[in-house]
């Protein structure tokens, strides 16, 4: 009796069966990141009716947009770990104070980004190119979305506090709702109907931070009304150095990690304008259309870093192995399926921007030869998970150096020489197959190191 209270008492994260409890956790919110993924795309669509300029000036604002991402989703995942690690521990007083000084940080970062937009947009853009209109363009978009960027900073983390605590389903009616709003005014704004003004590519940035600020609203809602079990109550409330050390500490190596993405994008730019404007049109094209793939195999991994977290508090591997084999498996369906789209349909994929026959020329090759990648990126980013539950997201770090800086600029721009611009694309499946050898090898390390020393075994 006193047995089934404890497991009626526990959080579902330590009880539920893992096959279930991956897909409870994580379902929610793989479908809110295939929404924010069409979202994506449907701004890109719609700016591409202006110009292929337009689609440029936006596809160049991309590593910036990314790097914003990086700080906020970065700094959340530390929050998450720390988060599902008090409540495993039965630590609810940690968990509280880990929230506080979550939101606290991201309240820091907007302030950071709106300087950065402020006075970096126009640097940023003059460094990639000098056609006026994608610079003019790109820098109106960039600082829009840099300086009204509350939004997406506070909704990341109290859509992370809710995932820590297993409420994923109300992540997915947060980000939905931001998707939502963002397509309803996406044309409104960009095309000036019902009597608005016309704006431009200064539309898309407007739909998009007002999508994002919707989104945070509702997040907030759900925190302070659907999960006691963090209360968010600042009153006394004073920054801990310790817990935000301990954030950074999971964080940092995950923010650099996204942060070397918004590099190798910008790098990769810088590789692909000499040979022609369009070929970095079709890179910000093949980044939009990838979200679909990608986005639903990150929705699996947040769902299962709280799962792994938990339960390795809890002490109890075997549910940590389950979690990690399930995901896995999961992922790597969702990868082939991809790389089998890209390589059947890929004039099709390209045609929802408007392409032009340069574009389709230069860009079926790209997609085809860049998804080869994709099945052994699924490993990559589950493992990576894992990792990041456990503390150790510098190994992740590491092997995201390894494949986006390391080894695949020097390669793009080595097989940039030969003049062939289909080369370069051969750059991305090189250093997939070198992250995943890392991979392997890490993940070997952290199981014995981590996994195999607890004491409980308990399913």
């Amino acid at each position: 009796m006193e047995e089934r209270s404890k497991k009626l008492t526990e959080n579902k994260m330590g009880v539920m069966p893992v096959g279930k409890l991956v897909f409870n956790m994580s379902l929610p919110i793989m479908i809110s990141m295939l929404v924010q993924a069409l979202y994506n795309v449907v701004d890109s669509i719609f700016v591409s009716r202006i110009s292929e300029n337009a689609l440029t000036a936006v596809s160049l604002a991309f590593p910036m947009q990314a790097l914003m991402i990086a700080v906020s989703t970065g700094t959340a995942v530390g929050i998450n770990a720390l988060l599902s690690r008090a409540l495993g521990a039965r630590d609810p007083k940690r968990a509280q104070s880990v929230a506080l000084n979550g939101i606290f940080l991201a309240g820091l970062s907007v302030l950071a980004f709106i300087l950065i937009g402020w006075l970096v947009s126009p640097v940023f853009f003059r460094s990639q190119t000098d056609v006026a209109e994608i610079v003019d363009g790109g820098i109106t978009y960039l600082t829009i979305c840099s300086c009204v960027s509350f939004g997406l900073f506070f909704g990341i983390t109290f859509e992370r506090i809710l995932q820590s605590t297993g409420r994923t389903l109300y992540t997915m009616f947060t980000q939905g709702l931001g998707a939502i709003i963002n397509i309803i005014l996406d044309p409104i704004l960009i095309f000036g109907l019902f009597g608005l003004p016309r704006m431009g590519v200064a539309g898309a940035a407007v739909a998009t931070v007002i999508g994002q600020i919707c989104s945070m609203c509702l997040s907030l809602f759900f925190c302070l009304k659907k999960n006691p079990e963090v209360p968010l109550k600042f009153k006394g409330f004073r920054p801990n150095g310790e817990i935000i050390r301990d954030i950074y500490l999971i964080g940092v190596p995950s923010i650099i990690m996204q942060a070397i993405g918004s590099i190798m994008v910008y790098g990769m730019n810088r590789i692909l304008i000499p040979f022609t404007t369009t070929a970095a049109t079709v890179f910000g094209a093949y980044f939009k259309l990838q979200s679909f793939i990608f986005m639903p195999v990150f929705g699996l991994n947040n769902g299962v870093i709280p799962i792994v977290a938990y339960n390795y508090g809890a002490q109890k591997k075997n549910r940590i192995m389950r979690a990690f084999k399930v995901s896995l498996a999961t992922a790597a369906c969702i990868m082939v399926v991809g790389t089998l789209i890209f390589l059947l349909v890929p004039g099709w994929l390209l045609a929802l921007f408007d392409a032009s026959d340069e574009m389709l020329a230069i860009g079926a090759p790209a997609l085809q030869i860049i998804s080869l990648s994709f099945p052994m990126a699924a490993v990559g980013i589950v493992c990576s998970g894992v990792f990041q539950a456990l503390g150790n997201s510098v190994l992740s770090m590491i092997v995201s150096l390894a494949r986006q800086l390391i080894l695949l600029l020097p390669a793009a721009w080595l097989l940039s020489l030969s003049g062939n611009l289909d080369m370069v694309w051969w750059a991305f499946p090189i250093a997939e197959v070198v992250s995943l050898i890392l991979t392997i090898v890490f993940f070997r390390w952290t199981y014995h190191k981590h996994i195999v020393p607890l004491a409980g075994a308990q399913s």
